[in-house]
């Protein structure tokens, strides 16, 4: 199994939903701790624009993370002695994952579940689900595993968080239990062409190369030009002798996704067959 994209459950919660609804649901930051217990009426307007102000800097900084993590780090270092509290952390923490920094960036992740992932389930989950992704960046297949139980626990029917620890176990090439998580994922949410591309990926794996081929075409069906479908039952195609419809497929793969991983493997596998190798 190949993943070319960020996994789902990690990218769903975009900056500004993710920073506004953490502070919405009343974090434990300092800016908050800052507001009186018993404000009076006058004094609600300051108190509102004070929230706003710390919504919009979690935003930017959390945007600026992706494209500028050096940045953002002294950015949120700054923001955190102006009272931004956990979500000044949470800025920092992702500016490290962005910095390829990814065991310390999954730390300070987890850490933050007391307090930022307190008042809703999805918001455990989703800074889980996060640090499980870093985890399995820096190579520790068990911390992530570990992360990725623990946004279950959280959310047991959410199927993109499936499909990431369905990811993750296939990476350690435990391949069966990608297969139930995938199974799972599937339950929930049947009409989602990815649980299927992964699914085959963990059966071509574990040698059974016919329900590899099924599964690459129910996901074919829900998505016709999926590239990395595509691919995969090209490499299918091709260990099965069909070097026509392998290298149609490839070549449908350059068209519909140029310019990435998967393009280039599909290349890769045209230039293979022209030679005679074995595709990958």
């Amino acid at each position: 199994m190949t993943r070319n994209n960020v996994p789902r459950a990690f990218a769903r919660f975009i900056p500004a939903a993710l920073a506004l609804s953490l502070l919405a649901a009343g974090t434990a930051g300092a800016a908050d701790r800052k507001h009186p217990a018993n404000p009076q009426p006058q004094a609600a307007a300051p108190a509102d624009r004070e929230a706003v102000n710390h919504a919009r800097e979690a935003t930017a900084c959390l945007k600026l993370a992706e494209r500028a993590p050096d940045a953002a780090f002294d950015s949120a270092l700054t923001w955190e002695d102006r009272g931004g509290g956990d979500m000044a952390r949470l800025c920092q923490a992702m500016a490290l994952f962005h910095q390829g920094q990814f065991q310390a960036a999954a730390t300070r992740l987890e850490d933050l579940v007391p307090t930022l992932g307190s008042n809703t389930a999805e918001g455990a989950a989703s800074l889980f689900a996060r640090a499980g992704w870093a985890w399995l960046r820096a190579g520790n297949s068990d911390r992530a595993e570990r992360a990725y139980g623990a946004a279950l626990e959280r959310t047991p029917q959410d199927p993109e968080l499936l499909i990431d620890r369905a990811f993750a176990r296939a990476e350690a090439q435990r391949y069966q239990d990608a297969v139930e998580d995938l199974n799972r994922a599937i339950a929930i949410a049947p009409n989602n062409a990815e649980s299927y591309v992964y699914r085959a990926g963990a059966y071509r794996s574990l040698g059974k190369q016919d329900k590899a081929m099924e599964d690459v075409q129910r996901a074919l069906a829900l998505e016709p030009s999926n590239p990395e479908a595509l691919l995969l039952r090209g490499n299918l195609r091709a260990a099965g002798g069909n070097q026509d419809g392998a290298r149609a497929d490839w070549q449908m793969v350059t068209k519909v996704d140029p310019d990435t991983a998967n393009a280039r493997a599909a290349s890769d596998n045209l230039n293979r067959l022209q030679t005679g190798q074995v595709a990958k």
